[in-house]
């Protein structure tokens, strides 16, 4: 949360110069509070995993946030119980009558496949059509990353020689972004995942601006130049075990696999890995939900008109 200082305290400039977010008297008196409306949209096989996940990250703030979990009608989950999906989850014809201050797009097993033969990808295209004047700003994750990428401004996922499998380093490229207030100069992020981005389509596009990348794993954060779109290749919400689990699935599934990169010590699986994300991990999501969606939501959201919701 900003800290709240007299509106012309020299402190100020230096603060702001140096990417410490200060919030004026001014500000602050005329800012109304009310709890954030926040969409999940859940892709993945195992829902009640990346629930907790994204859950974790999104409630260590003190904000208070009202959570809807959404899934596809397209698609039947397999690796979740019906009654689970009955009690917790709604679908896009439930709300698409409302607004929200944020949605989180998960990733999902899928990107081998061509987008348009993905079994909900109509769906998935419905309902980012729909984001676009139903809420504010969308933070989109690995492959709900790169479908977002491609609906939204055509850029194309590519095939990568093996899979992108482990922990990587990754730079800041625009130290003055919120999105990475408090970040080191270099930081780490699990990535597991078959396709990419490349860095030349992202530039290419007047309307987006790359982030962050990584020697290794490539691009990791693009966003829209409105702040209405972020996009992160990587999972900076994953659990300590996340990769070792996936690793030991494909090990027992008779697949041909190296362990996971910079994850084990000495690239030994016996070992227990060390966990070298958790911290930026949390103050990316922190970030995202306070200065792109706490700080920039209108406080009546249907106030807006849809064009204004374009554009604000």
């Amino acid at each position: 949360m900003p800290i709240k200082i007299a509106n012309s305290l020299p402190a100020r400039t230096t603060l702001e110069n140096e990417n410490i977010f200060v919030m004026t008297e001014y500000r602050a008196m005329h800012q109304d509070i009310r709890p954030l409306k926040l969409l999940i949209l859940n892709l993945m096989p195992t829902k009640i995993t990346t629930e907790t996940q994204l859950l974790r990250k999104l409630s260590n703030t003190p904000l208070q946030i009202e959570i809807d979990l959404l899934q596809t009608v397209s698609h039947v989950a397999k690796n979740v119980d019906k009654s689970h999906l009955e009690s917790f989850y709604t679908s896009f014809d439930q709300i698409r009558d409302q607004q929200y201050d944020g949605m989180i797009i998960t990733g999902a097993p899928v990107e081998n496949l061509e987008f348009e033969a993905v079994d909900y990808w109509d769906e998935l295209c419905d309902i980012m059509t729909w984001s676009r004047t139903n809420v504010y700003c969308t933070l989109h994750i690995c492959w709900g990353a790169q479908a977002g990428l491609y609906f939204h401004y055509g850029i194309p996922k590519r095939s990568l020689p093996q899979k992108l499998f482990g922990v990587y380093e990754h730079t800041v490229l625009k130290k003055t972004s919120p999105f990475f207030r408090g970040f080191d100069d270099v930081f780490s992020v699990p990535h597991s995942r078959y396709t990419e981005v490349w860095e030349k389509d992202i530039l290419a596009v007047d309307a987006l601006e790359l982030l962050s990348v990584s020697e290794e794993a490539g691009v990791f954060a693009v966003k829209s130049k409105d702040n209405r779109h972020f996009f992160i290749m990587g999972h900076p919400e994953y659990d300590p075990d996340t990769l070792a689990l996936e690793y030991q699935r494909d090990i027992a599934a008779g697949k041909s696999i190296a362990p996971p990169e910079h994850y084990f010590p000495g690239d030994d699986p016996s070992k227990a890995p060390v966990v070298s994300w958790r911290s930026h991990g949390q103050l990316l999501y922190t970030n995202w939900l306070n200065y792109y969606v706490y700080q920039s939501t209108p406080y009546n959201l249907r106030s807006l008109t849809p064009e204004q919701r374009k554009t604000k």
